[in-house]
């Protein structure tokens, strides 16, 4: 036996990762809502990836070209569209946050996930023509749309359910079965389209059936202390008019620490948000990659990176402050970027998977920054407020990123300089961390305890 102790070593690491999911892992009055929710985003996620911006990406760009009606620049608009679409449909977040105050999360999330599967199942009904083309891009954007409630609406389950010093670490067990099943459901989508360009008529219906599973799951979460604050969300709102972009502009006006670090988080995400549109080109019009092999950069190879970094990232961001983490994590998204540039220069698809790489360990922590970070500056009760103006911001960069990202394309490409797109990319986001850096600076020896924001607004919005 001690000769085969070696052999061992992988089944136990597999072991510990499996068993650091169990609910037993967490204090006894977490487990019942952690496991249900746990179980719920095994699910939904295989819906979800039918959607994922870099897959349906490479689905559009290759399914829709050279068919009837479907002009070149159009499908390069398309494919910059099914990127975008998560950050621009994050622009509806103030309506989500202030159609969700003062009534019960659960049941609201519940049905618009409902909806979300309803819509991807309805994009197989759509033909590969140009009426399709546009029909596809509509459905995606409300898919979009709803899930955008979603993540909007969730961030205060997760506040109420789970204290500051589990929050992260849990937010990160359920990023990891997301990112996994996210990955599975990538691959199903690259092997079935590689078989047959129409197969989406049957396989996106089938993903939206596992979505309503989970949804079925999900619905039987209990959120703690649900009336306190549906009782201080209606009491808020008696004060004011709801949550709306003047709410938002007041928000930032009298908080004026999230102010400046959501204006670098804009600079940032900018360099971010460009990134998707020239990274598939060079995927779909440079290295000619299938359907698999394309959701495998775009999709895949970050999903499957992300279980191994966001236990690093988990531990970092629960001990200190997300300006700091910031700082820290943007240079995995700069060395992801400066990769993907190579690639391109290089027409090499090894360092185009080392790219996806990097962009697997920068998802890592972005996806706990995403769910978490807003809380080092908000109250309990104006949460779902502050992840709105967060979520909302990352909309109009959504919007106007990809644009950019496509107008240059269009401009520099004729040329042979579309990787110049890439250069300017990487240079956004080095700016971005430069700006987080110095913010870290400014506060440090400031930031409070782990329970109370940086900065509190003087006033309502």
């Amino acid at each position: 036996m001690a000769e085969l102790a070696p052999l061992l070593v992988p089944v136990r690491l597999v072991g510990n990762f499996a068993r650091s999911f169990h609910p037993a892992e967490l204090p006894p009055q977490l487990r019942r809502t952690y496991g249900r929710e746990l179980v719920s985003w095994a699910f939904l996620p295989l819906m979800l990836g039918a959607i994922e911006g870099g897959t349906i990406a490479i689905v559009i760009r290759k399914a829709f070209e050279g068919q009837p009606g479907v002009d070149s620049a159009w499908l390069d608009l398309a494919t910059a569209w099914a990127l975008a679409a998560p950050n621009v449909a994050n622009l509806t977040s103030f309506v989500w946050a202030a159609l969700a105050k003062g009534r019960p999360k659960v049941p609201f999330i519940s049905w618009l996930q409902i909806a979300s599967c309803l819509l991807v199942a309805a994009i197989a009904l759509f033909p590969r023509t140009g009426g399709g083309l546009l029909a596809t891009c509509i459905a995606l954007g409300l898919a979009r749309t709803a899930w955008t409630g979603v993540i909007t609406v969730r961030a205060a389950v997760w506040r109420n359910n789970y204290p500051t010093a589990n929050r992260a670490t849990i937010a990160g067990k359920l990023a990891t079965v997301q990112s996994l099943f996210l990955a599975a459901a990538g691959y199903m989508v690259g092997k079935a389209m590689d078989w047959s360009p129409d197969n989406y008529h049957y396989l996106f219906p089938l993903l939206a059936l596992f979505g309503v599973v989970g949804n079925q799951i999900y619905r039987r979460v209990r959120l703690r202390r649900a009336r306190q604050l549906q009782r201080a969300e209606l009491d808020g709102r008696r004060k004011d008019t709801g949550f709306h972009p003047k709410a938002m502009v007041d928000l930032l006006r009298n908080d004026r620490l999230y102010a400046r670090f959501m204006w670098w988080m804009s600079v940032f995400g900018f360099g971010n948000l460009m990134l998707g549109p020239p990274m598939t080109f060079v995927v779909t019009d440079e290295l000619k990659l299938g359907y698999t092999a394309g959701i495998m950069v775009n999709t895949i190879v970050p999903l499957l990176i992300m279980p191994f970094a966001i236990p690093l990232w988990a531990r970092l961001m629960d001990r200190t402050h997300i300006i700091r983490f910031r700082s820290i994590h943007g240079w995995a998204f700069v060395s992801a970027s400066a990769m993907i540039t190579l690639a391109s220069y290089l027409h090499s698809a090894a360092f185009l998977y080392l790219g996806a790489v990097l962009l697997g360990v920068g998802y890592a922590g972005g996806t706990l920054a995403w769910n978490l970070g807003h809380q080092d500056f908000a109250p309990a009760d104006r949460d779902a407020e502050y992840m709105a103006v967060h979520v909302t911001l990352n909309g109009l960069r959504g919007i106007l990123a990809p644009l950019a990202a496509w107008g240059l394309h269009q401009w520099l490409a004729p040329m042979g300089q579309a990787s110049l797109v890439l250069v300017l990319c990487t240079l956004i986001n080095v700016i971005g961390v430069l700006g987080f850096m110095s913010m870290r600076k400014d506060i440090e020896g400031e930031v409070r305890g782990d329970d109370a924001p940086v900065s509190a607004p003087s006033g309502g919005a």
